[in-house]
């Protein structure tokens, strides 16, 4: 039977998550057909997208208002070739402002069915946007197993597939070896530095994460600090670390092809003994790697007043979250300091196996060793439609 969708992803994020899924459906209804909008891997998949998505990945980060009618000719565009193509289903990934904004247009105008892929963080703050996200969408896809009985409560269904962290592969000996010898590391004990993936990030973390690296290799000089970098952030990443302990290696993807930088970075994360990180998924990924870890971010003033009388939970790492643990130290606003998060190291660094536990049962509940997130979300898309 053959079966059309209309797939939107509007960040390099949601274009992996977006790619899996389509080979998981081609796998299951090899019928499928596909239009709608997105980047460079779901293009692979048989995508010809409407419009480049990287007008979506620019507008969702910054410049929302210089380009706000570009961004509404765009919803309505993209709203109107769903209802013109009248598919089977509509899946929108990620991107709430530009997709939820789709999802309503076209709910408007038809009875499509809509199913969205990633759950609002409701469990974490502003649980009323799942309401308000059931008025135009039909089914969720998860990524956390907690996740679903937040959106079944707002009246939508809900599965949960498992995180993308699960399917990606992990550094081989082999891979090991070879990235100690290329950066001349011996046998030397490895410290991983994550100060985040967006440039605000970086200029905001890098000073107290040199202070605390210094204060910590001080006291440990044998350890290597490793700091991968994200392409569009590495110069500023570079111009940080003259204020960092000398010799720190950084990983950036201009001075590799993309396959040689991909196993440097999972070598490097396999053969770290201790990371340092900033709040994020990154933290499943060093679980993944069963790396120890301490998470350290800062916000400005008023995000943290903000947040701290709207947050609904007692930790932001993924890996305390899904374990229902509190083992990961957390480093966060005010106590963001450098003698704190060097203290923390310390305690990690003193009690290595104390994180084990936590970081394999993680990896378990969000699908490792299962099958892959984006068969398990095509699995899902297919079986609750009702004309399948």
């Amino acid at each position: 039977m053959s079966l059309r969708v209309f797939i939107l992803a509007g960040e390099p994020s949601g274009d992996r998550l977006g790619a899996a899924l389509m080979r998981g459906l081609k796998e299951l209804s090899p019928a499928v057909s596909f239009e709608g909008v997105g980047g460079s891997l779901m293009q692979a998949e048989r995508l010809r997208s409407q419009f480049p998505m990287e007008e979506l990945s620019v507008m969702g980060i910054a410049e929302v208002l210089p380009k706000y009618f570009d961004l509404k000719r765009r919803i309505q565009e993209t709203a109107d070739a769903v209802v013109a193509m009248q598919p089977d289903v509509m899946i929108t990934i990620d991107s709430p402002d530009f997709s939820l904004r789709v999802a309503k247009l076209v709910k408007d105008a038809s009875d499509i069915r809509t199913v969205h892929y990633v759950a609002p963080s409701v469990w974490a703050w502003r649980p009323g946007r799942a309401t308000k996200m059931a008025k135009v969408i039909d089914h969720v896809l998860a990524l956390l197993p907690f996740e679903p009985p937040y959106m079944e409560a707002a009246g939508m269904e809900c599965d949960f597939v498992g995180h993308p962290v699960v399917a990606e592969p992990q550094a081989t000996e082999a891979e090991i070896s070879a990235f100690r010898a290329v950066f001349n590391l011996g046998d030397a004990p490895v410290l991983l530095a994550l100060p985040g993936s967006r440039r605000s990030e970086v200029a905001r973390l890098a000073d107290v994460f040199g202070a605390a690296l210094r204060e910590f290799h001080a006291k440990h000089p044998e350890h290597r600090i490793v700091v991968p970098a994200a392409a569009h952030v590495a110069p500023l990443v570079r111009e940080k670390l003259t204020d960092w302990p000398e010799g720190c290696i950084v990983l950036d993807p201009a001075d590799h092809a993309v396959a040689e930088f991909a196993a440097y970075k999972r070598a490097a994360f396999a053969t770290a003994n201790l990371a340092l990180a900033a709040s994020g998924t990154v933290s499943l990924e060093l679980a993944a790697a069963r790396t120890p870890m301490v998470i350290a971010y800062r916000f400005n003033w008023l995000t943290w007043q903000i947040m701290k009388r709207m947050a609904l939970i007692d930790t932001v790492t993924l890996v305390n979250l899904v374990s229902e643990t509190r083992v990961v130290p957390e480093c966060l606003g005010p106590e963001c300091t450098a003698e704190n998060i060097a203290a923390r190291l310390d305690q990690v660094l003193s009690a290595p196996d104390a994180q084990q536990d936590a970081m394999r049962l993680t990896m378990d509940r969000v699908g490792e060793g299962g099958d892959a997130p984006g068969l398990r979300a095509a699995r899902a898309v297919l079986e609750r439609l009702p004309q399948v």
